[in-house]
């Protein structure tokens, strides 16, 4: 098994207060058994990579769809 790190920035951004665009994001990583750390100005997760790469496009679209203006991610290998 290949492990990996996202790092996701969901704009726009309220210190302390996440809204919906951000939260689903949030609990899609959850939902796909990664290691989910929210931070104050982006969120990371790690996992199987292969996980890592499906779950780009399902978080893309749940962030925009929830109100997004723009989404940010950033994907290594460990």
């Amino acid at each position: 098994m290949t492990t990996g790190r996202i790092e996701v920035l969901v704009e726009p951004f309220k210190e302390g207060a996440p809204g919906r665009h951000v939260l689903v994001v949030v609990d899609a990583l959850k939902e796909a058994d990664l290691t989910v750390d929210m931070g104050p100005f982006s969120t990371t997760a790690v996992g199987e990579l292969d996980t890592l790469v499906e779950i780009v496009a399902i978080i893309t679209r749940l962030a925009l769809d929830a109100g997004a203006s723009s989404i940010q991610t950033r994907l290594e290998r460990l």
